[in-house]
């Protein structure tokens, strides 16, 4: 009888042990699997020659809009592609090396993606005034790089007329296709552009976006002492602020 309590006893014993040891491996064979898809989901977030899909071909437009890809918007990254990306990121300060990944991405418009999430709207939705936030900062970017030495009231305008420009139909429809657009602005020629706004220039961009517009809905702006195209001086003026030319 002693013997057969003995035997139950130690049964109970290993079973207890195998119970113990398969509930230990459970939150190892997931902790396995969430780290795959963290993969999966930082492989994602990077394009390069032969990859396909919605966000090369997201990608592909906003490159031909913006006068860097002359190529089909067939969502294949090939070397047409390659060499538009390489282009962009030689206009803009990044390493030119033909992949599209954090930086190329934020470049691009792209917070999204840029934070390592999946395609859809990009940025947050908590803005201003309808605007994302990757918007905000953005425009911010475009303002410092363009104005940062002006008054406020001077760098809410330059921030009024690019959401002017969005607003138009001769230019693109959104914050980023109008700033990336190809001769648009000199801040994203010479790498300005991607200097790190400061709270003014992040409070001018909300201002603008808040619906504050020095120009009066102006299109254009130049600095007449240093502006090399006649073009721009045909356009009519509306308003001078700071050492800047409002037209239309």
């Amino acid at each position: 009888m002693k013997r057969s309590i003995k035997v139950l006893a130690l049964s109970l014993t290993l079973a207890a042990s195998v119970a113990a040891g398969a509930a230990l491996a459970l939150p190892k064979q997931f902790a396995r699997e969430e780290q795959a898809i963290c993969g999966m989901a930082e492989e994602a977030a990077v394009l390069k020659q032969g990859s396909t899909g919605s966000l090369v071909r997201t990608v592909q437009t906003k490159l031909k809009r913006w006068g860097y890809y002359d190529g089909s918007v067939d969502g294949i990254y090939g070397s047409k592609t390659k060499k538009a990306v390489v282009y962009f990121q030689k206009k803009n300060g990044l390493t030119a090396d033909g992949i599209v990944g954090k930086k190329t991405f934020a470049a691009l418009g792209m917070m999204n993606e840029a934070n390592g999430g999946s395609s859809g709207s990009s940025g947050s939705a908590s803005g201003t005034n309808g605007y994302t936030s990757s918007d905000v900062y953005l425009l911010a970017r475009c303002i410092y790089g363009e104005a940062r030495g002006e008054c406020y009231e001077g760098q809410v305008a330059v921030g009024a007329v690019v959401l002017n420009r969005v607003k138009s139909p001769s230019f693109p429809n959104t914050i980023s296709g109008v700033i990336y657009q190809k001769g648009a602005f000199t801040a994203v020629d010479d790498g300005q552009i991607n200097l790190t706004p400061n709270q003014t220039a992040v409070n001018a961009a909300k201002d603008a976006m808040n619906g504050w517009d020095p120009t009066y809905g102006c299109l254009y702006y130049y600095n007449p002492v240093t502006a090399t195209s006649q073009w721009i001086f045909s356009r009519e003026t509306v308003t001078t602020i700071g050492k800047h030319v409002f037209a239309i």
